[in-house]
């Protein structure tokens, strides 16, 4: 049975003055999962994340987290969220822990075990007690979702999480957050410029250019396994020939590339031996998450 969407962006429209952010974006996402929001430059990425956050108003349309609008029921939808926008903001003069308690006291029901739970969870068990100023980047980041988490909110909201991360900071942050939709059930929202790490990170990622979307993807499967674009190539004596001959089909680095089924192969195989053409080697493309994003989006820069 399908799950009611813990977001829905209905028709979401931002403008400034002439100027259109973000245009009439409609997006359904569902509880549990790790959601990427990828964009190039300018896409509209982080104005769609402080629309859903309450931090800018909405144009047009509404948002509506856990069936309440971010517009008539603010504090109903809002105390659902945990987000960090932009760059984690601790009090450096204070210890990890102490940051949490001050955030803890600002909500009700927090208690000192959820403390030490989501200190566990994010890993900064050893260091928790220790002065923020001490911390690397990685552990400032980890210490922020603790903060946005402490109040079990059903959605995770953070905007470039990996900014600034060395490889073992993203790969840590990438496990808390897989960890964090197993054991605490949590949807996360993540953008993010570092496409690979989206591909080993989300479940779903939407793409969206000049405030519009795109496309969304699926990127695995229930049981968490990675789902591929996958093509066909046909290494033949004359590719060009051979799309004529077929009417279908691109020619990338000599080969003919094209999508088709198993059954379709054969079919293609048989097709271009009669038309004479020699079929030297078949095998599946398996496009890359960056590959596919490039594509539909035409950019040279990502972010």
């Amino acid at each position: 049975m399908q799950q009611d969407p813990v977001v829905r962006l209905e028709g979401v429209s931002k403008k400034i003055s002439s100027k259109t952010l973000v245009d009439d974006l409609s997006l359904d996402i569902q509880p549990g999962q790790v959601f990427g929001f990828l964009g190039p430059n300018g896409a509209g990425k982080t104005t769609t994340i402080r629309m859903m956050v309450g931090l800018i108003s909405i144009t047009k349309g509404d948002i509506v987290i856990c069936g309440h609008s971010i517009i008539k029921e603010y504090e109903k939808a809002i105390i659902h969220v945990g987000a960090i926008v932009e760059n984690p903001e601790m009090y450096k003069f204070l210890t990890g822990y102490q940051n949490l308690r001050h955030f803890a006291r600002m909500m009700s029901g927090i208690t000192e075990e959820r403390i030490q739970e989501v200190t566990k969870l994010v890993g900064l068990d050893n260091r928790i007690h220790d002065k923020v100023k001490t911390y690397s980047l990685g552990m400032r980041q980890r210490l922020g979702v603790a903060q946005a988490i402490l109040h079990r909110p059903k959605l995770l909201i953070l905007d470039e999480p990996t900014n600034g991360l060395d490889p073992q900071g993203i790969r840590e942050l990438r496990d808390y957050l897989r960890q964090l939709c197993k054991v605490e059930g949590t949807t996360v929202f993540v953008s993010s410029h570092l496409l690979s790490e989206m591909e080993l990170m989300c479940d779903r990622v939407a793409i969206i250019q000049n405030g519009r979307l795109i496309d969304v993807r699926q990127l695995k499967t229930e049981d968490g396994i990675a789902v591929s674009a996958t093509e066909i190539a046909f290494d033949v004596s004359d590719p060009q020939q051979a799309a004529i001959v077929l009417s279908v089909g691109r020619v990338e680095n000599n080969l003919l590339v094209m999508r088709a089924s198993r059954e379709e192969v054969a079919d293609i195989n048989a097709r271009l031996v009669q038309a004479g053409i020699k079929v030297y080697g078949i095998r599946e493309v398996t496009r890359s998450l960056e590959d596919q994003f490039l594509e539909m989006t035409g950019a040279d820069q990502i972010g």
